[in-house]
């Protein structure tokens, strides 16, 4: 992946976290949030592996995973 696609993708990253705090449902929010932490993992991967961005985002994906499907039982 070149370095202008992976900054792409940081950027495509950047807008699905801001889109998600201007919604109003919570499973939206979690779906569209967790997408943009996806983003940012991957750009933090071909970024030459940004530990910082993507530990945290990483964790925060499988936070919004596991609230997804808790909500699906429940």
């Amino acid at each position: 992946m070149t370095p202008e696609t992976a900054t792409y993708i940081g950027y495509s990253a950047s807008l699905f976290i801001v889109l998600s705090f201007i919604l109003k449902e919570v499973r939206k929010i979690r779906i569209v949030n967790m997408i943009g932490c996806i983003c940012f993992v991957i750009y933090g991967i071909f970024s030459g592996m940004l530990w910082p961005v993507i530990i945290p985002n990483a964790l925060i994906c499988f936070i919004q995973i596991y609230h997804l499907l808790a909500d699906k039982k429940g």
